[in-house]
C-alpha cells in the first residue's frame, strides 16, 4: 500500500519522512500542501493536523503526524526491510531515541532560527534578525562540539551504524550548509565533517534532493 504524505517537499519535516521511507523502500505519494497559501492553516487540514504543520501521513486506515513520530513508526513497522534504522536491542533503541531527542531539543531550535532568518524571511522580502542569527550560530557551534566528541568515538551518533539518529539531522542541516552558507559549522569539526560527508552521500538523500528539484510527487522502489 502506498503511503500518502500530506506536505510540502522543500520543507524540512516532510523530507525527514521521505528519507525514512526511501531508506526502507516504501512507496509513497506526496499530497501537496501549499505553505505559502497557508493551506496548512485551513479547517480541512487542521482536522487532520490540529497544529497546522506539515506533514501528516495516511497509511491505510492509520493517520499520524509529527515527523519524528512518523519515522519511528516506519522504522519499527518495517524493521526487517532495508537498513535497521532503530536498533536491534533495547539499549540500541535507547541510544537512537537519545539522539532523536537531542536533535529535537538542542539542535533543531537553533537551526530553525538560522534558517528562518537567513532563508525564509528573505524569500518573503523581509529582513532577518542578524543578532538572533549570531547568537544561534554561536550556540550551535557549542552543540556541534559535543557532536564532534561523540563522533570521535563512534562512526555515527548512536553507534557504528546509520540510524534515525543521523537521518533526522539531514534535511535542516542541508539548509544551514547550502541555503544559509554556513558550511564552516561542519567543516571546522573533523569528525562532524566526516560524518556529514558520509550520511549525505547515501542514495536516499540524493533521491530526496532530486525529487525536490524536479517537483516529483511520488516514489516507487
Amino acid at each position: 500500500m502506498t503511503v500518502k504524505i500530506y506536505g510540502f517537499t522543500p520543507a524540512v519535516c516532510p523530507q525527514r519522512v521521505m528519507l525514512c521511507l526511501i531508506e526502507k523502500g516504501i512507496a509513497f505519494e506526496i499530497i501537496p500542501v501549499d505553505l505559502q497559501k497557508l493551506e496548512q492553516k485551513q479547517p480541512n487540514y487542521l482536522s487532520k493536523q490540529p497544529f497546522g504543520q506539515v506533514p501528516y501521513v495516511v497509511d491505510g486506515d492509520f493517520e499520524l503526524y509529527e515527523s519524528r513520530a512518523i519515522v519511528r513508526y516506519y522504522a519499527a513497522k518495517y524493521a526487517d526491510k532495508g537498513p535497521d534504522l532503530f536498533g536491534r536491542t533495547l539499549e540500541e533503541k535507547a541510544l537512537v531515541d537519545q539522539w532523536l531527542d537531542i536533535e529535537a531539543i538542542n539542535f533543531n531550535p537553533l537551526v530553525f532560527s538560522i534558517v528562518f532568518n537567513l532563508h525564509v524571511l528573505p524569500q518573503s522580502g523581509a529582513t532577518g534578525n542578524a543578532a538572533e542569527v549570531e547568537a544561534a550560530v554561536e550556540k550551535l557551534g557549542a552543540v556541534l562540539d559535543i557532536y564532534d566528541r561523540q563522533l570521535s568515538k563512534t562512526k555515527y551518533l548512536a553507534g557504528d551504524r546509520f540510524t534515525l539518529a543521523d537521518l533526522t539531522h539531514i534535511p535542516a542541516t542541508m539548509y544551514v550548509v547550502g541555503k544559509c552558507g554556513l558550511s564552516q559549522l561542519i567543516d571546522d569539526r573533523e569528525h562532524v565533517e566526516a560524518w556529514w560527508k558520509d550520511i549525505t552521500n547515501r542514495p536516499a538523500v540524493k533521491r530526496v534532493i532530486s525529487m525536490v528539484d524536479s517537483n516529483a510527487l511520488s516514489f516507487s522502489p
